[in-house]
Order: structure tokens, then sequence, then C-alpha cells
């Protein structure tokens, strides 16, 4: 168990609730140990027109995750002709973690999107628990990041400072966290659906932070 646990350290990701959407970011390093597996590794993966998941941990575990999800809110939306609320895609998956044990899928994500009733980033731990957050982050950079959100967050807080404290949360991952490292992918989740931003903007962001 303790080997499984360590095995979701070695990232960073996180997601921020704003009042006109979720700003997702992560870092692009994978890791295996102390070996570096790859620095162009994408963390933050579309689920629907308007979710996005992270992920930490197992790679292979985090995309077979995300893989099943979407193929069920698919169904979802044939079925009921209405697209599934962020919470009920966020409790799909914590079901899933669940039923698996006491084996684990070694994946820990945050589940962000747009509603009807507003933006959400959601927790789903590998245990299967599933908690609402105002913003969040995983990983072994995550306390760094976690402690520039907590100092920085206001409940007003919009898309595009929203994008200006993720990257400052990320940059203090960056620093400090070694398995947390080759560059920043940003996402932002509106009323326009999915944005995966370009690296030119994301440049931009870094460089007046």
């Amino acid at each position: 168990m303790k080997e499984s646990v360590e095995k979701l350290k070695g990232t960073t990701t996180l997601g921020v609730r704003c009042v006109d959407g979720v700003v997702i970011a992560s870092d692009k390093r994978a890791t295996t140990g102390t070996y570096v597996a790859s620095k162009a590794a994408v963390k933050t993966l579309k689920v629907s027109d308007r979710i996005v998941a992270t992920i930490s941990g197992l790679v292979a575990d985090g995309q077979k995750l995300v893989e099943w999800t979407k193929a069920e809110v698919s169904l979802y939306s044939l079925e009921l002709e209405k697209p599934p609320m962020v919470k009920t895609v966020a409790e799909f998956m914590g079901i899933i973690l669940f039923s698996v044990r006491p084996y684990l899928l070694i994946s820990q994500l945050i589940v962000a999107g747009l509603d009807y009733v507003g933006g959400h980033i959601f927790n789903v731990d590998p245990f299967g628990m599933v908690s609402e957050e105002d913003y969040f982050a995983t990983g072994s950079g995550s306390p760094l990041a976690i402690s520039v959100l907590d100092s920085g967050y206001d409940e007003k807080i919009r898309v595009e400072d929203g994008l200006l404290l993720a990257v400052k949360a990320m940059k203090s991952a960056l620093s400090r966290d070694s398995a947390t490292g080759d560059g920043i992918d940003l996402t932002v989740v509106d009323k326009k659906g999915v944005r995966f931003l370009p690296r030119e903007e994301i440049q931009k962001l870094i460089e007046g932070v």
C-alpha cells in the first residue's frame, strides 16, 4: 500500500474554480523513480465538451479511467439527451476506484468543468472519495502549489486572474519539487467549452507573473 501511495507523488496538477469558469494547470514531467521518463507528458485530459480531468499517479491507470468515463458520459448524453453534471462524472470515477478494492487503480484526479449550476472542482482520490473544492492540487508539488492558492484565491476570482494564480502556484512547485518540471500546460473551461491554451499564450502568462 505504501508503495502504491508513493507512486501518486511525482507530479503537480491543480484546479481553480472561478466565477466564469475553471482553470486547470499541470506540469509536463513524467518520472519513474528518479528517472525522467518524459518531458512532454499530457496530464490534463478532455472528458466531454465542458469537463476535463487531471491525472497523477500511474499514467496507464489514469488514462484508462478517463477512457471508461468518456464512454459512460457519451452513453448518458445519448440516453438522457443532456450532458451530465460535473459532480455526476466525478462520482462515477469514484465508484470505479472504490469498486476495484482491495486492489488500487493508482491514480488521483481533479475533475473540473462547467454545468448549468456553474464551475466545479472535484478531488477524486485513489480510494474513491470525492470532495468538491474551490481549488485543489495533487502530486509531490501540491504543498507548494496549495500554499500559493491559499494566499491568493478569492471567491470572486475570474478566469483571467485565475490563470495568473495558477501559473504562480505552478512556478512555486517547479522551483522546489524535482519531480515537477519541463513546462506548464494550462486549460480553461468556460461557456465556450474546453480550451487548451497554446504555448505562446502560456509563455506570456509565465513571463507576466
